[in-house]
């Protein structure tokens, strides 16, 4: 059984498959590898401590072992038989043997979800990467414990019952993807980035799974950075730090037994990681980058003119729409819980690319959170700064006249989000830009204004019965966030929020899903921890300046090219999938919503979803985003035997 709950993700690991089971213990580990350091059997997993008190499978890196050997050997803990090999796995296991999980976390710089077993105290701990840049499901399968880096395994357990949870298919509806602790199916969670989880074996005797502990957290990065904010004065001096600090971040990320190189749109994020990573090469760093013969969707002219004045060796691949439709079938079992950023489109087909030549391939997400780079950062202010005048109850007859076509009502909004529609969202009309800030006002704060206007389906439970949608940090935050909700500034709370939910949840979900299915391990610097809390310790002037986001991160790129190379509008990876479903796409989809189908299968009341297609089709409103989310679900159900 564990060697074919292996065999399921063995695209995560296909160099090598290994099991233990503990037959006293009824636990068992299977681990499948792809090398990336110490590419010989020592570094093979499950891996045992010296003593064979412990045993830990983990995936991920450590990208800071070097340091904490030398630490481990200086205090007198390095193995009396000396290292077995060079990888990060076995320092590790040393690290979590000398100061448990928790002091050997705290120490390392790395992205991981692992699980070690105590054979003394029986008791397992499972912990994730303070980001979420790692994934880590766990839950019960009748009366067994089962955990793994994807559903796939989990599923492959005899006792696992495939039944969607209700519950967290309207925060899919919501957010176009399922937030942790949430899990599309019942009986198991998603741990939480940063947690550690302990269980004993005296817990599953009386079928308990305790909460996860937090080890770090965002919103203690945020209190430490407000406490202790940077001693620079002036924006010069504070780049110059943040360079350092990302140059080491991106250094780290480079040590590897194979080749590496770097994901490359000629964004400011993915540019400045490039230009780092060349700085610290004594040969061109590989780049690549995918493009589109439809130029509003076109990055590859910017990438490769950053490419050229970094000096990088840069592939490039011009994907016909037919090539990227033809990715849309992948889908369903690339993602193992639906998920409906319709960027994991050319997000695999760039993986695919790299791994034709590298097998670690650095990408530059996490900028926009951490700098302010979202188009949400300057908007949404600006509009709750005129909405909230009006009150509740102006609110409300606003959000009246608007549904009605009010002409004052529409012209005191056009030109705010005229000048704020981000660039991705050009093709979006402005009635569905009003439509969407109208339903955004019945909000009675501006934490309740970005939640609805982060949300795809506003009232999901509407489309899903017998259905109560979870709460989050937006709904019921705790109050530790409700103190930060109170403290910080509009942009800076979006931030934060977008850190612990949009981030995780959505980046690096679609990054590590589509980077994993081609066995290719996607690293990402910007996300060092010390880098995000580095961030926190800066003034919102040097990120945000007049209209004009990740103020400080272009300073540090700029020392590396010239501004115009990289200064344009904001595009990120996209596709045209509003016309796609109007067009080749639209037989697909209409069969995946047929009304007959939909009531048959359960999940959805077919009535709003037959609404949003015929406005989508008749070109009144453009409903790609909610489509594409029934659309994906559909996908997926089809995948795992839901429907």
């Amino acid at each position: 059984m564990l060697r074919a709950m292996g065999q399921a993700m063995r695209h995560r690991g296909p160099d090598s498959q290994g099991e233990w089971y503990d037959s006293d213990a009824g636990l068992g580990l299977s681990h499948v590898r792809l090398a990336i350091l110490d590419l010989s059997p020592t570094g093979h997993q499950p891996m045992f401590s010296p003593d064979e008190r412990y045993i830990l499978a983990y995936n991920g890196e450590i990208y800071n072992f070097h340091t904490i050997r030398k630490e481990l050997e200086e205090a007198g803990y390095a193995p009396e038989q000396g290292w077995r090999g060079t990888s990060d796995t076995e320092v590790l296991l040393a690290a979590c043997m000398a100061w448990g999980v928790e002091g050997a976390l705290t120490r390392s710089v790395g992205m991981f979800a692992l699980a070690l077993w105590d054979r003394r105290e029986r008791v397992l701990s499972l912990a994730r990467d303070r980001m979420g840049i790692k994934p880590l499901y766990y839950g019960l399968a009748g009366e067994n414990l089962v955990f793994g880096s994807e559903l796939k395994p989990i599923l492959r357990h005899p006792a696992m019952e495939r039944r969607v949870d209700r519950n967290a298919l309207t925060q899919y509806l919501r957010y176009l993807y399922v937030p942790a602790p949430s899990c599309i199916f019942q009986g198991l969670r998603q741990l939480p980035p940063g947690t550690i989880l302990r269980i004993r074996a005296s817990d599953l005797d009386a079928n308990i799974i305790p909460e996860p502990q937090a080890y770090w957290s965002v919103a203690q990065a945020v209190r430490q950075g407000l406490a202790n904010p940077t001693r620079h004065e002036d924006v010069r001096q504070a780049s110059e730090e943040l360079e350092s600090i990302l140059q080491d971040a991106v250094n780290l990320r480079m040590i590897a037994d194979v080749p590496l190189g770097a994901f490359l749109s000629g964004g400011i994020d993915s540019s400045t990681v490039a230009a780092l990573m060349q700085a610290g090469s004594s040969r061109p760093v590989k780049t690549f980058s995918i493009g589109s013969h439809v130029a509003e969707y076109n990055e590859a002219e910017h990438a490769r003119d950053v490419a050229e004045r970094l000096g990088t060796d840069h592939t490039e691949l011009y994907v016909s729409e037919d090539e990227a439709r033809q990715v849309i079938p992948l889908l369903g079992s690339m993602y193992d819980e639906p998920f409906a950023d319709a960027s994991q489109i050319p997000t695999y087909l760039v993986s695919r690319l790299a791994r034709q030549e590298v097998i670690v391939s650095l990408s530059g997400d996490g900028g926009d959170e951490l700098f302010g780079g979202y188009n949400r950062y300057l908007m949404a202010p600006k509009l709750w700064r005129k909405l909230s005048r009006l009150g509740p109850s102006g609110r409300r007859a606003m959000a009246a006249m608007l549904r009605h076509g009010g002409e004052t009502a529409v012209s005191g909004l056009y030109g705010l989000l005229k000048s704020t529609t981000p660039a991705k969202d050009r093709h979006l009309t402005f009635r569905d830009k009003l439509q969407k800030v109208t339903e955004a006002m019945a909000a009675r704060d501006r934490m309740g204004f970005f939640h609805n206007l982060a949300s795809y389906w506003l009232r999901p439970e509407t489309l899903v019965d017998t259905a109560r949608e979870p709460d989050t940090v937006f709904s019921a935050p705790s109050d530790e966030w409700r103190e930060l909700a109170e403290t910080l500034d509009y942009p800076r709370l979006m931030m934060a929020v977008d850190q612990v939910t949009y981030l995780p949840g959505d980046i690096l979900a679609k990054v590590d899903r589509a980077s994993m299915a081609v066995s290719l391990e996607a690293r990402v610097p910007i996300l060092d921890h010390r880098v995000v809390e580095f961030a926190w310790t800066l003034p919102l002037s040097m990120l945000i300046q007049g209209s004009q986001g990740k103020h400080i991160l272009r300073q540090v790129l700029y020392r590396h090219v010239e501004p115009e190379l990289v200064e344009r509008p904001k595009q990120g990876f996209s596709i045209p999938l509003d016309t796609w479903l109007r067009g080749p796409l639209k037989e697909w989809a209409a069969d995946l919503l047929d009304p007959q189908t939909l009531q048959r299968q359960g999940f959805f009341r077919p009535e709003p979803v037959t609404q949003a297609w015929h406005e989508h089709q008749s070109g009144r409103r453009n409903r790609q985003y909610q489509l594409w989310a029934v659309l994906m679900f559909q996908a997926w159900a089809r995948e795992f035997s839901q429907v």
